[in-house]
């Protein structure tokens, strides 16, 4: 997904004629805390809340404010990710997309952004989740995927995650089915340490099976 094709219609811009209060007034309006500042179709840079209530004069224009702005901004042909990177770094709410010349195109909001993530990693499809924690040495997709079709089902979708402190590495496995105790069993037995999983167990439902038997019998 380009950075393009996830603009977010509803964001207004501002211009820098416009004062601090109209400012203001957008941002409290769209519930954001930035808005990008275009001149002459071209993005001027991003101001903040921050920035305007530092402002002295709420009557005064932008352009007065301008060397408070922040220049980051992505390019509408780059991945989204780019722009999931620069809002967690500089916690946005609004991110500006400009075109190799600097114009402006439009911007994308965190909301988007987070909605897109969901879609990335499948959040909304059916299914497991088994997060392994192993050295980053040791992983091999082909195997981990090997040992999965081995009970029937198959890797949906696959995030790898580093912990900065250690060498530990995580991967974070959504599976195509919501029974996953067989799976759970084959990665133990191969020596794989789960550090989380979510699904339904196979044995917690053939034991509500049994129980649920036992009490018809008894019932007659």
């Amino acid at each position: 997904m380009l950075n393009k094709e996830i603009i977010s219609i509803t964001i207004p811009f501002l211009l820098l004629r416009d004062s601090v209060a109209r400012a203001q007034e957008l941002m409290i309006d769209f519930h954001i805390s930035h808005l990008p500042v275009i001149d002459d179709d071209k993005l001027v840079g991003l101001v903040s809340e921050d920035n305007l209530l530092n402002a002295p004069d709420t009557e005064m224009p932008l352009s007065a404010i301008q060397a408070t702005f922040s220049k980051i901004s992505v390019q509408a042909n780059a991945y989204f990710i780019e722009a999931i990177q620069f809002v967690n770094e500089f916690n946005l709410t609004v991110i500006p997309v400009v075109d190799k010349e600097q114009e402006y195109i439009g911007a994308i909001s965190a909301s988007d952004l987070l909605k897109q993530t969901g879609k990335m990693i499948g959040a909304n499809d059916p299914g497991g989740i088994i997060v392994l924690e192993l050295d980053r040495v040791s992983f091999s997709f082909s195997e981990i995927s090997k040992l999965v079709e081995t009970n029937d089902a198959l890797i949906t979708q696959l995030n790898t995650y580093s912990d900065n402190q250690s060498s530990t590495f995580y991967v974070t496995l959504k599976i195509n089915k919501l029974e996953i105790s067989d799976i759970i069993a084959t990665f133990q037995r191969y020596e794989y340490k789960i550090k989380y999983y979510f699904g339904e167990e196979l044995y917690e439902n053939e034991l509500r099976s049994n129980y649920d038997h036992l009490m018809n019998y008894l019932s007659i």
